[in-house]
């Protein structure tokens, strides 16, 4: 099974990257290891997350991080959907 992050995931985060690099470049890029590292094992697991807010998806917590990936399985795809803060309000659609 192969993973894929969506142009919307990708830049969820940039965006992440960049907010937390204005205090502390070094914990962005450890942040963003660790949320692709979450990322990685989902082929292998694909149902580890639970189940989604929005129809049709799944939702894997990451770490200790108030991060969220929003993900949608297919027959040979694990795409990731959006990174979403916890403190930030769910998008209806993804």
């Amino acid at each position: 099974m192969k993973l894929r992050f969506t142009p919307q995931a990708k830049f969820d985060l940039a965006d992440i990257h960049d907010f937390i690099a204005q205090e502390n470049p070094s914990a962005a890029r450890r942040v963003i290891a660790l949320i692709r590292k979450a990322a990685v094992a989902l082929p292998q697991n694909p149902l580890i997350g639970k189940l989604g807010r929005i129809a049709g998806t799944r939702e894997l917590a990451v770490g200790h991080f108030p991060f969220v990936l929003a993900y949608r399985v297919d027959a040979d795809e694990v795409q990731i959907l959006s990174v979403i803060h916890t403190a930030r309000l769910w998008p209806e659609s993804l």
